[in-house]
């Protein structure tokens, strides 16, 4: 019988489950699971879990840190921007100030030029003037002398007489030139009255 009873048992076992049973572990599975389930639960809770939380607790602070420092960092790049900007228009402005400056020393300085030129020019006219002149007068000075030996040898001829008396020559050339200088002066004097 005991043969039998264990020959059952082994058909027992061996049978095979059906209908739900097939999605139901057996109730010893059931337990043994569990117990591996709290033994590694507690194993992970007290020797696994916490260094993972002091590293994600370290990269957290880390993490924390750096954007603590991004802040910062990024504060004083506004602040460096907003001073260089500053000083952009500053300097803006000074170069327009400058520039303002040199336009009105480069008038100034072409107002001077021109001033000076005016009065170079002025001077050389003056001077061309004053040339002119005496150019004129050492003109009529060669003129008259070289009139009044004409005129001296022509009197001379007309009249017979030897003017060879330096006084009586001067006179003689004279009076020749302003008669001439007289006539002169009457004839465009009567030509504006034809007119």
């Amino acid at each position: 019988m005991a043969a039998r009873a264990s020959a059952a048992n082994i058909l027992a076992a061996t049978e095979e489950p059906e209908g739900i049973d097939l999605f139901l572990p057996a109730g010893y599975d059931l337990l043994w699971s569990a117990v591996v389930l709290v033994i590694i639960a507690v194993a992970f809770y007290r020797y696994v879990l916490p260094p993972m939380n002091k590293v994600l607790d370290e990269r957290a602070a880390q993490i924390e840190g750096g954007i603590k420092k991004a802040e910062e960092a990024q504060a004083q790049a506004d602040k460096a921007l907003e001073e260089q900007e500053r000083l952009l228009a500053e300097a803006r402005a000074e170069a327009a100030q400058v520039r303002e400056e040199s336009r009105a020393e480069g008038s100034a300085i072409i107002k001077d030029l021109k001033a000076k030129a005016n009065d170079e020019a002025a001077r050389i006219t003056e001077t061309a003037h004053r040339q002119i002149e005496a150019e004129r007068q050492a003109a009529a000075v060669s003129l008259r002398s070289e009139v009044g030996a004409l005129a001296t040898d022509l009197a001379s001829k007309i009249v017979g007489e030897s003017l060879e008396d330096s006084a009586r020559q001067s006179r003689v050339v004279d009076r020749f030139l302003d008669e001439l200088e007289a006539t002169e002066a009457a004839v465009p004097a009567g030509s504006s009255k034809e007119a």
